[in-house]
């Protein structure tokens, strides 16, 4: 029984991971637009679990994107300096998309294994009683 307990938390960690993806994709696609904002990511670890010998995913530190911010021209804005430009984020919208699906898609997939983890789980029990 112990491995459907392993099977669970491994896809728990999963599910734990990309919602912290999605929190950070989310953060990210709402400071779009705002003055000095650089984009977040979260990278995945292995994290190994010595006493069941299994491998989990955990998420590391938060990573800022050091790319260049992007230079926006609009002198009316209350940052702008004299020749009318300030510094934008340097966020890409198609990029977070792209992120926020494939975040999806894995939440999704870990949800699934851990459905059928549970229903294999619950039909060993069914048979076990009989």
């Amino acid at each position: 029984m112990s491995e459907f307990s392993n099977s669970l938390s491994v896809t728990a960690s999963g599910l734990k991971a990309q919602a912290t993806r999605l929190r950070h994709v989310s953060e990210n696609i709402s400071n779009a637009d705002t003055p000095g904002y650089r984009r977040k990511s979260v990278p995945f670890e292995a994290a190994r679990d010595l006493e069941n010998d299994v491998e989990r995913v955990k998420t590391g530190r938060v990573v800022l994107d050091r790319s260049d911010l992007e230079n926006v021209y609009d002198p009316s804005h209350p940052l702008a300096d004299e020749s009318g430009h300030y510094e934008g984020s340097n966020v890409d919208l198609m990029i977070e998309i792209a992120d926020a699906r494939e975040a999806q898609r894995s939440y999704d997939a870990n949800l699934k294994m851990f459905e059928q983890t549970r229903g294999m789980s619950a039909s060993l029990m069914d048979l076990l009683r009989k």
